[in-house]
């Protein structure tokens, strides 16, 4: 905690007094983000330094495997009530689902066993029932780090299937100026990969790759 305490500190004397201005621009006007983010928990993902975004442009969510339960009529979950606010409320055009590589939760959707110590995880990875399934039927052949890079990849295609099944997403998705992203962010070399569906890959992200 000490450390924490003493970043706090740091942080209001050193980038809050530089930036003073953005941060009462965003206290008197509100936030505009310019994308949603749905990202993992994990705390080696830090998604302003990844994107190089400052507060106020990027809207993140964040759970462990970056899952968004299906669709259930009558039930709320807190990854889509914030997605459907920053896309209703917010006015959102971009959505991204971004897994990474060496997942933990994603682990633990492959060997549920793994997760039996745990009164909440089980349960919560469960929602990700699909991508074991993928894995098991499409990706036989692999094992250790390539299996798991596979399903962290495929997780992000299921998550964002389970997206296209709620209503405020389902009435965008025929919109232009609208846009479902899956990506996936490497540790170890910092480099994020883009679902490109017309090669049906994970393709590096190049600087000059259009928005869409």
């Amino acid at each position: 905690m000490h450390h924490l305490i003493r970043g706090i500190h740091a942080f209001r004397a050193g980038y809050f007094a530089t930036n003073r201005p953005l941060f009462q621009r965003l206290a008197d006007d509100g936030q505009d983000p310019v994308a949603a983010l749905l990202t993992c928990a994990d705390s080696r993902v830090v998604p302003s330094l990844m994107t190089d975004t400052a507060p106020g442009e990027l809207f993140v969510v964040r759970n462990a495997g970056n899952i968004v339960p299906p669709h259930e009529p009558g039930t709320t979950g807190g990854e889509a009530a914030s997605l459907e606010y920053a896309v209703e409320v917010l006015g959102v055009r971009d959505v991204i689902v971004c897994g990474h590589t060496g997942c933990g939760a994603i682990a633990a959707v492959l060997d549920p066993e793994s997760a039996r110590d745990t009164e909440l995880v089980g349960g919560w990875v469960d929602h990700a029932a699909r991508t074991r399934e993928i894995i098991a039927a499409d990706y036989a052949t692999l094992a250790g780090d390539e299996r798991l890079t596979a399903a962290v990849e495929e997780n992000v295609l299921v998550q964002l299937e389970h997206l296209r099944g709620y209503p405020f997403i389902e009435r965008r998705l025929g919109q232009e100026d609208f846009a479902l992203h899956g990506w996936v962010y490497d540790l170890s070399t910092g480099e994020v990969f883009a679902y490109d569906p017309a090669s049906e890959d994970f393709l590096p992200m190049a600087e000059t790759a259009d928005a869409h």
